[in-house]
């Protein structure tokens, strides 16, 4: 069984309004092609514009509630395509980078907010969120848990281990960044460490620091015939929608068959993961606040 995930690499206009339409026009293709979830880079409503006077950012912002998300709540429902749409959340006292999950039938089953914000560069005018969650997506023809983190989460091997643990198969991620070796290895890892799919969706060229490059490590190493590339899909670096397919049946006997995941953890080894007192090691020993 295979899910089809439509990536909406594509240029974002000069006002919500303006990116409505862009978006639900790069919908309807993701729909034609067969898409059953089409993905949005990160902070669609915007474009990714991050204002530093707080007044400017706050007038950017949107509510959850907005006519915005619920137009795209309303296009899920009539495309029968479940949809994700991400967006500056407003909030107190700082707005949120999030994104929302529209199933097939336009029911919100997911709502996250960036919990590792760049807080050494733009993102530092906006807050982090509280935690990771999954959800069940009904695509038709099958279900899917899926999770989501944004961009720098993928960072943080906590990010997908967390929702892995919660039982993600499939972590979507939107970005906006430049997509070169590291960052794509980061993705790769989180894929191979947690036997979990991950599909992220970047602007493309064009975008400030975006260089398209969207893509699909599908969480299989290996087969009984040898070492496979994770990598199921990778685009250009041009603006388009493109599609990628997911094969979960593979996914899942790789996820039930191997050792990876939850399998071998020792998490009564791992309690320094949550001491919020150490900050490093010099010289071979544990630094505390």
């Amino acid at each position: 069984m295979n899910l089809k995930i439509a990536f909406l690499q594509i240029l974002p206009g000069k006002s919500l309004d303006e990116n409505f339409l862009i978006g639900k026009k790069a919908c309807i293709e993701a729909e034609e092609k067969g898409a059953d979830i089409a993905l949005f880079p990160e902070m669609w409503s915007d474009g990714y514009d991050l204002p530093q006077d707080q007044d400017q950012l706050n007038a950017l912002a949107i509510e959850k509630e907005s006519a915005f998300l619920s137009g795209f709540r309303d296009l899920a429902s009539e495309l029968q395509m479940a949809i994700g749409i991400t967006f500056l959340e407003k909030h107190s006292p700082k707005p949120l980078n999030s994104v929302a999950f529209f199933d097939r039938t336009g029911r919100e089953i997911l709502h996250y907010s960036k919990v590792h914000t760049c807080a050494f560069d733009l993102e530092k005018v906006l807050d982090g969120g509280e935690d990771f969650y999954t959800a069940d997506l009904d695509f038709g023809r099958g279900s899917v848990k899926i999770g989501a983190m944004i961009c720098f989460d993928r960072e943080f091997p906590e990010s997908a281990r967390i929702l892995m643990l919660k039982g993600a198969e499939l972590i979507l991620a939107p970005n906006a960044c430049p997509m070169e070796i590291n960052r794509l290895s980061a993705l790769r890892s989180r894929a191979y460490e947690n036997m979990v799919a991950v599909a992220t969706c970047n602007y493309p060229a064009g975008h400030p620091d975006c260089n398209g490059h969207s893509t699909l490590f599908d969480g299989v190493p290996w087969q009984a015939e040898g070492v496979r590339d994770m990598c199921a899909f990778e685009a250009p670096g041009a603006p388009g929608v493109y599609i990628a397919e997911l094969d979960l049946d593979r996914l899942r006997t790789h996820r039930s068959n191997d050792i990876m995941g939850d399998k071998y953890r020792r998490p009564d080894k791992y309690a320094i993961l949550s001491d919020e007192g150490v900050c490093g090691i010099i010289g071979g020993e544990f630094v505390h606040w």
